[in-house]
């Protein structure tokens, strides 16, 4: 059966039923997802063929097709998404059979491990969306832009995610750094010097880039690890300095250099109350594969044309004469863009000897596994994601990079509620320590999770008092720290939650003694080895982007008009995506002035005339923060706070670290 009308598969953004008000009520079809596609092409010729529908290949189609380029855009695959797809169970047991094949470049190792069995463990594979390449979005980041930008946002659905959890010493703890100089007053793990101190490192990392005395400071230890720096030249704390470091800027390596980790702190703090208190945005109902569809839609509509389920078996260089296994040609006036998953055989030899011969491979250990726990001890109210990191030292392995964990549970469209999906990843080039490493962490994570539970039936089985009187008796005041009666509210809005006034985190006991009286249910565990060129501090596309270090700009001898793509990097957020794209765009067009320039202003398309379409592109992308429509959408982003309503969202009650306020 073609991929059209085929069983297993979830539904697509075009079929679900949207649940925020700024879904256009007919969002555009794709050949081979929710209309048939012809069995041969049925075009002769287009400016630009590509090969894959991953996430930049999928951006690099539509921003060539707004700007009048004609492309081709087929896919080996039956489903869109390619190496950033989103797959149910059954697809990732034929794609992990397809990696150990050796018929998916730069996968290998993949594992899929079922316990029990399809007899004992029942479950519906159409119920889960893996990702996998899994990735977080940053409030301010320049694909959020860019999909508000291309008007792409409105296919899709976001939710927030402000939990970022640290393990060391043998426990969890939530990050210090929180987001309010309110939430950092009454954080009663901070001793009053440790506040000051944290409060002017975070001032001056939120002073403007560009100030003169910063950026000195930061390049005259621009060889000085960054907790070096943060030591040496804050005064911080062991514990504040692992988590701004690998919890706030993500950092995998303990040497990270002090300007790279000064930039990534930053990326965390003025993404903070874009659209609310939260600084990271997941998608809903999946993840860079819902991101990649979006655009492909956007680039159908803009004239590309779209074919599933096709490979290139020919391409002529002297005639620039494309064939497909459909039996069908075409001509290629320019570029032939390659996906690095889909290289055809008789292209393979070039690229491994003319494109990546002289770059650095880069490993990626990933381990996915699915949770029969919704795992709501790891996340905020309201919220359906949260961010767990094990950094350097902290596992019994010693483990020399930082494992980091995406949670996500049933609300985030994924999985059934009351299950929970974990994405952790590891960037150790030993890969037998990198799979150890992996398996420790999720061990650890299970133990928590079972502990909780056993403590929340002992607590329910003890006479209930009232939850904010138990909070405020577990706290031990200093009498030099400020009191949550101390704090002056803002007229009609909620005190502060006691976990922010609490002195301990429910996840923080040790697990060195705990034994559990029942395993952890799961539905599977899913281990694969990825391959990319790209550095993990993105250098080679953010920064010195050339021939030497970089896949797209590279040449081959007998085919100057094939150009490769990269691998994803082993980032956990989007960043360097748009700029790999915008290269790519480069060496189609001769520059990237181009990309996206267009006015989607009056595009029938996109519904101008609904009464539900936003006033502003930013008005209802999330349900929070001051272009909050007057009624929030179900299921969007809402207040931490239930007893909000509309008149006070324009209060600015949450209020970000703000650098003429911050002195102690």
């Amino acid at each position: 059966m073609g991929p059209y009308g085929r069983s297993e598969r979830r539904p697509s953004m075009a079929e679900r039923r949207p649940s925020v008000s700024y879904t256009p009520p007919s969002i555009p079809h794709l050949a081979g997802l929710e209309k048939p596609q012809d069995p041969h092409l049925k075009l002769d010729h287009c400016d630009v063929l590509i090969l894959g529908t991953g996430l930049v290949e999928s951006i690099l189609a539509a921003s060539l097709s707004w700007a009048g380029v004609e492309v081709l855009h087929i896919d080996q695959n039956k489903y869109y998404g390619d190496l950033a797809s989103t797959l149910t169970v059954e697809q990732i047991k034929k794609w992990v059979m397809e990696v150990n094949q050796g018929r998916i470049n730069h996968f290998q190792e993949a594992q899929l491990y079922v316990p029990g069995g399809s007899q004992t463990n029942n479950f519906c594979s159409k119920d889960y969306g893996i990702d996998l390449t899994p990735k977080i979005m940053f409030a301010k980041s320049d694909l959020l832009a860019l999909l508000v930008k291309s008007r792409v946002y409105r296919y899709l659905e976001f939710q927030s995610l402000s939990n970022f959890h640290v393990f060391e010493n043998g426990q969890f703890n939530r990050k210090v750094s929180n987001t309010t100089k309110q939430d950092l007053f009454t954080d009663q793990r901070l001793s009053l010097t440790d506040k000051r101190y944290l409060m002017k490192f975070l001032k001056f990392a939120l002073i403007d880039i560009q100030d003169e005395e910063k950026n000195k400071l930061i390049w005259d230890n621009a060889k000085t690890p960054i907790g070096e720096f943060l030591k040496h030249q804050f005064k911080l704390a062991e514990p504040q300095i692992n988590e701004l470091v690998y919890s706030i800027a993500l950092c995998s390596k303990e040497l990270t250099k002090a300007p790279e980790a000064m930039a990534r702190i930053r990326r965390y703090l003025t993404s903070v109350d874009v659209y609310g208190p939260f600084p990271v945005m997941m998608l809903k109902f999946g993840g860079p594969g819902e991101i990649s569809q979006g655009f492909c839609r956007s680039a159908a509509v803009a004239g590309t044309t779209y074919k599933l389920d096709t490979r290139l078996i020919d391409y002529d260089q002297d005639k620039m004469i494309a064939r497909f296994s459909d039996g069908s040609s075409v001509k290629i006036k320019e570029k032939l863009i390659i996906s690095p998953t889909q290289i055809p055989p008789f292209l393979r030899a070039q690229y491994e000897n003319e494109v990546v011969k002289d770059l650095q491979e880069f490993y990626v250990t990933r381990l996915t596994a699915i949770i029969k726990r919704d795992c709501h001890q790891w996340t905020s109210d309201h919220e359906t994601s949260a961010i767990v990191v094990f950094p350097p030292h902290s596992l019994p392995t010693d483990n020399n990079e930082s494992v980091q964990v995406i949670i996500q549970n049933g609300g985030s469209g994924i999985c059934p509620v009351g299950e929970s999906i974990w994405y952790a990843q590891l960037i150790e080039q030993d890969l037998s320590r990198a799979k150890l490493d992996l398996q420790l962490a999720l061990d650890k994570m299970q133990m928590t999770i079972l502990k909780e539970e056993e403590e929340e039936e002992e607590i329910d089985e003890q006479p209930q008092q009232s939850s904010i009187d138990a909070a405020m008796d577990d706290v031990d005041y200093d009498d030099n720290l400020l009191k949550p009666t101390d704090m002056i509210m803002n007229s009609g809005v909620t005190p502060p939650s006691p976990q922010i006034v609490s002195s301990s985190f429910k996840l923080g006991d040790e697990l060195n003694s705990f034994t559990p009286k029942k395993p952890l249910d799961f539905v599977c565990k899913l281990g694969y080895v990825q391959k990319t060129y790209i550095k993990p501090n993105l250098v080679n596309v953010l920064l010195n982007a050339n021939e030497s270090n970089n896949i797209i700009y590279k040449t081959l001898a007998k085919n100057p008009n094939v150009i490769f793509s990269n691998m994803p990097s082993a980032e956990l957020s989007y960043d360097g995506v748009v700029s790999e794209t915008k290269g790519l765009f480069s060496r189609v067009t001769g520059s990237d002035e181009d990309f996206f320039d267009v006015d989607f202003e009056d595009d029938e398309e996109f519904g101008d005339d609904d009464d539900d379409t936003p006033a502003h592109p930013n008005a209802s992308i999330i349900g929070n923060g001051d272009l909050l429509s007057q009624v929030p959408p179900e299921n969007a982003i809402e207040s931490d706070d239930e007893d909000d309503d509309d008149k006070h969202h324009n209060d600015h009650h949450h209020h970000p670290f703000d650098v003429d306020q911050m002195e102690l």
